[in-house]
């Protein structure tokens, strides 16, 4: 059973909110509308994953709230209209975890979590297919697949979604093949002079690299993030070595600037 604390303090966010909207409430929340609540749900979900990288729990736990208070915040909007309320949103949640984990909730008997990953697929696309009216399959592979999330992460869903039906290369080392011959691809593409050409050739790299992600068991969303820190931790450590040397770091000539980022990339543990 719940936690009553837990409840009653779910309880009390569910009062606070409504009385922010209510008459005589917060004017800046009564303003808002579930499209101008978007950037906020998307730089939540953001600070939640810088929270746990952080490993720094009272930030996680302060993230998470504030990641809680734009769902409580959609369904309060959504409520004012009937469209549905946060009990329809929390029972939707739980009526989907108990119909897609038949092992824990039904009889269903499986031997790894391989087997789990592969029954929560078949259900999620049976799911799929009764709620576009359809008998079996779904309107297409790629149906389902949310346009507005990252862009690599929405490529390597694509290609996942792909990899099921059979469009995928057999391994990580045909993959590196491709990406050379999408690297060799964007090369002409720059040696042409073709700005547009090679703006295309860029994204197929993109792709590609994605694919590898997903061979890899990676995904290619934070495999970016992490290679985006490293670099700043790197240029970090350049500048204040440039700084103990008196120097701005674009004062530094070619030599020196290579001397330090290899001083400071050996410094990566």
């Amino acid at each position: 059973m719940a936690d009553p604390a837990a409840l009653a303090a779910l309880a009390r966010l569910l009062d606070v909110m409504h009385r922010l909207r209510a008459p005589g409430g917060c004017p800046w929340d009564r303003e808002q509308t579930p499209e101008t609540l978007r950037p906020y749900v998307i730089e939540e979900a953001y600070e939640v994953v810088d929270a746990i990288d952080a490993g720094d729990p009272a930030a996680l736990r302060d993230e998470l709230g504030d990641l809680l208070l734009q769902v409580v915040f959609q369904a309060e909007i959504a409520s004012e209209t009937q469209r549905f309320d946060v009990a329809a949103v929390a029972s939707a949640i739980a009526d989907k975890l108990e119909r897609r984990h038949p092992h824990v909730f039904g009889d269903v008997r499986v031997e790894d979590a391989d087997e789990v990953v592969r029954n929560w697929k078949a259900i999620k696309a049976r799911e799929r297919a009764e709620k576009a009216g359809l008998p079996e399959a779904p309107p297409g592979v790629l149906h389902g697949v949310p346009r507005n999330l990252p862009a690599l992460t929405r490529a390597q869903q694509v290609g996942s979604r792909l990899g099921h039906v059979g469009f995928d290369w057999p391994g990580p080392e045909a993959v590196l093949a491709k990406l050379d011959e999408e690297r060799a691809e964007l090369g002409a593409a720059l040696a042409a002079g073709d700005r547009a050409a090679a703006a295309r050739e860029l994204g197929d790299l993109l792709l590609t690299a994605t694919s590898m992600a997903r061979h890899l068991g990676v995904e290619a969303e934070m495999a970016l993030r992490d290679a985006t820190a490293r670099l700043a931790c790197r240029v970090e450590r350049v500048e204040t070595a440039v700084r103990g040397l008196g120097l701005a770091l674009g004062e530094l000539d070619d030599a020196e600037r290579d001397r330090l980022w290899n001083a400071a990339k050996a410094d990566e543990v």
